[in-house]
């Protein structure tokens, strides 16, 4: 397996090019998973205060052998707690469930644009990380005009927009928006889960090409949009697979191939940021 590239923010902090998913990752079972997934090689791993499982996260961390510096933990803010008071009790409370002194990055997890509170949240994040809380912070879900009110409101540009992002969902828009802005883009649900994206048979006939599975084209295909990939995976086969990504490039071709798959809202539910509300 080749050498995971490191990515920098726009605030200094270097992460890996790819991170482990923990949704639904509970208990010892997910304890076991997430460390064999560090000691396989993930060292950015992705919760939220919603997963219910920031104790297994920090349990993980305290049974494997890899220094905790050397990990990248994430956790996020949930929408029922965007209130600026309501938001720093709630980093806090993060920090208590997983038994950490800091998370390495931090967001708010939805907008929740039809309540309206997400500039509170932003601010109650950077005091998070003026008290060394977190080391660096950012959002997920949010569109253009929920990163400008951000950025106009406080003058703070996060440092992540963590996106759902697949072949059949590629965000063209999003992502260039996030990039002009200095925004690292991150993917949840890479694979597209049960969208039947892993058996498709142009992405099989490009895959073979490559001596790879369908998995790993569409995380090479993720890294090369310059995205960061978050996939989960709970055998140690499947977890070293996902992570040999790096030694192989996909064609200019084959890249366009891919982009046929693009449907016109290819959300795997009926998620959109503009008026989705998460709690």
């Amino acid at each position: 397996m080749s050498e995971i590239p490191q990515i920098r923010l726009n605030d200094g902090l270097e992460i890996p090019a790819i991170g482990f998913g923990t949704y639904k990752l509970n208990g010892a079972e997910g304890v076991d998973t997430m460390v064999r997934a560090i000691d396989n090689g993930y060292y950015l791993l992705d919760s939220a205060f919603n997963y219910e499982n920031e104790g297994a996260v920090g349990e993980a961390i305290r049974h494997t052998s890899k220094p905790r510096s050397d990990l990248r933990i994430t956790s996020k803010l949930p929408g029922r707690r965007h209130f600026y008071k309501e938001a720093l009790n709630t980093v806090q409370e993060s920090l208590y469930r997983a038994q950490l002194e800091y998370y390495d990055l931090y967001l708010i997890h939805w907008p929740n644009p039809i309540q309206g509170h997400y500039v509170e949240a932003w601010q109650a994040l950077i005091e998070a990380k003026k008290r060394g809380m977190i080391r660096s912070i950012g959002v997920s879900n949010f569109l253009p005009e929920h990163l400008d009110r951000l950025i106009e409101e406080t003058g703070v540009v996060p440092s992540i927009n963590q996106i759902e992002l697949h072949p059949h969902f590629p965000q063209n828009e999003q992502r260039a928006y996030n990039q002009k802005l200095g925004i690292v883009t991150e993917s949840w649900s890479p694979l597209g889960r049960d969208n039947g994206l892993i058996h498709h048979v142009l992405l099989q006939e490009i895959a073979s090409h490559y001596n790879k599975t369908i998995p790993q084209l569409i995380l090479r295909w993720h890294i090369q949009l310059g995205a960061i990939p978050l996939p989960k995976a709970t055998s140690d086969e499947r977890q070293i697979e996902n992570c040999s990504i790096f030694d192989f490039e996909i064609v200019e071709k084959d890249m366009k191939e891919i982009a046929t798959l693009a449907r016109h809202n290819g959300r795997r539910k009926n998620q959109d940021p503009a008026v989705y509300e998460e709690f």
